[in-house]
């Protein structure tokens, strides 16, 4: 949950919309400080994001390799997608995703994090959920394979493993670092979660 500005510290005075996109808006704001004076601060307004730590019966987490242009190569990540379906609930985001990038449907779904990914410039939530008793299951009914997903490979890997790539650098999408760390954390303490929805 974010916490709000007490009255009067950060008030908007005007915002100017940049740029419009499927995606991402960008505004600019001026921002009144709470010590005197304005300041403008160019932010990334986003639709929000869900991604899926689905772990097996073996321990192992599911992960995808997928080509992200922004950063010129090949990321291994966590099913997970955007939350660009009109009216779909977070959880329903998290199931589609998983079944349209590996196949893949879960008996228990927990929450186990959110995260804002980049806060300094971006608004971009991202709900990072527990997918446990793991099914195989079709993919959604209507969804083409295409652009980057067309040559995007799913692995199981052992949590253990998983962790340590994180720590070698092998793992650097955020959202993968947050889900596997989290993952394995509650498989060594066990602490109570969050409810799915």
């Amino acid at each position: 949950m974010t916490e709000p500005a007490r009255p009067g510290e950060y008030t908007v005075l005007a915002t100017e919309t940049l740029h419009e996109g499927r995606i991402i808006t960008l505004v600019k704001d001026t921002v009144a400080m709470p010590g005197g004076g304005d300041s403008v601060r160019e932010v990334v307004r986003h639709i929000g994001a869900v991604c899926v730590a689905a772990v097996d019966d073996e321990e192992r987490i599911v992960m995808v390799r997928q080509y992200r242009h922004p950063v010129g190569g090949y990321l291994w990540e966590l099913p997970a997608g955007l939350r660009d379906a009109d009216g779909e609930a977070p959880l329903a985001t998290a199931q589609r995703e998983l079944a349209e990038e590996a196949g893949l449907a879960a008996e228990r779904w927990s929450l186990l994090a959110n995260s804002y990914s980049t806060p300094g410039f971006c608004n971009e939530q991202v709900l990072v959920y527990l997918a446990e008793g793991l099914s195989a299951a079709d993919r959604p009914e209507g969804f083409v394979v295409e652009h980057e997903e067309l040559d995007m490979t799913v692995e199981r890997v052992p949590l253990d493993e998983a962790v340590r790539r994180v720590f070698s650098g092998a793992i650097r999408n955020s959202s993968a670092v947050i889900g596997v760390l989290a993952a394995a954390q509650i498989r060594a303490t066990g602490p109570q979660l969050r409810p799915a929805e």
